[in-house]
């Protein structure tokens, strides 16, 4: 018979505040993508008119527009993934989920690498001169960007800015702290103990603590008289009880 093992609990006890505050960072993160999404929705009818203006009478004036909604729309989805993807790891981070930690590292820093670089690209691009002298099939780019930037709201650059540079702290935190060594044991996968021999004098589980005991008087077998009443046999007629038959001779 086997004896029942109890899993070891990680240590503490507790969730650390490391994990704690990490979910947290991821949840702000998810909350900054929606916001992002939010904002993009008010600003498309604003990026379809400022295309169609520019690209009128171009060879791409109608695929300039599609492919501006198209755009806006593809990163609206996906970022609305990301923050339910981001809020769903950080609830199971809460609960010591160690594959969702490790899906946490490789999802975040996927998107600190690919939001770090957008940053990068943004800031050279604004050191970079823009003029390109134009194109045959289209406004040059830099005229498009100028436009745009005087017809969206004041806030939105800067704005988006900001959501950017919060997201890659925030996610680079994030992955810091729940590689810190207190969220490495509360992660910790329980083990097993090991088999304990059973102790002398305790009772197996599921056997009885003492064997009932046997009963002391049997009970009569089919065919027998049954007891007189008080214990005594009546007496015979007469007084006296017949005699026996004489017993056959022997030969």
């Amino acid at each position: 018979m086997s004896v029942p093992m109890s899993p070891v609990a990680p240590a503490g006890g507790q969730r650390p505040g490391v994990v704690s505050i990490s979910s947290y960072l991821l949840f702000l993160v998810a909350g900054l993508q929606v916001l992002g999404l939010i904002m993009a929705l008010m600003v498309m009818s604003t990026f379809n008119e400022v295309y169609e203006e520019l690209y009128a009478g171009t060879e791409i004036a109608d695929a300039a527009t599609t492919i501006a909604t198209i755009t806006l729309i593809g990163t609206s989805i996906v970022s609305l993934l990301i923050a339910a993807g981001l809020v769903l790891l950080a609830i199971f981070n809460l609960k010591g989920k160690n594959p969702s930690r490790i899906v946490t590292w490789v999802v975040g820093g996927i998107f600190v690498c690919c939001s770090g670089f957008g940053l990068l690209g943004s800031a050279v691009g604004g050191m970079m001169p823009t003029e390109t002298g134009g194109t045959t099939t289209g406004p040059d780019p830099a005229e498009v960007q100028e436009v745009l930037s005087d017809r969206l709201p004041g806030f939105y650059e800067p704005l988006s800015l900001a959501i950017n540079v919060i997201t890659v702290i925030a996610l680079l935190v994030s992955l810091i702290l729940l590689a810190l060594p207190a969220a490495n044991e509360y992660f910790r996968k329980p083990q097993a103990a090991g088999w304990e021999p059973p102790v002398p004098g305790a009772a197996y589980p599921g056997y009885p603590q003492a064997q009932q005991p046997y009963q002391t008087e049997q009970p009569p077998y089919p065919g027998q008289q049954p007891p007189y009443p008080g214990g005594q046999q009546p007496p015979y007629p007469g007084g006296q009880q017949p005699p026996y038959p004489p017993a056959p001779p022997a030969s």
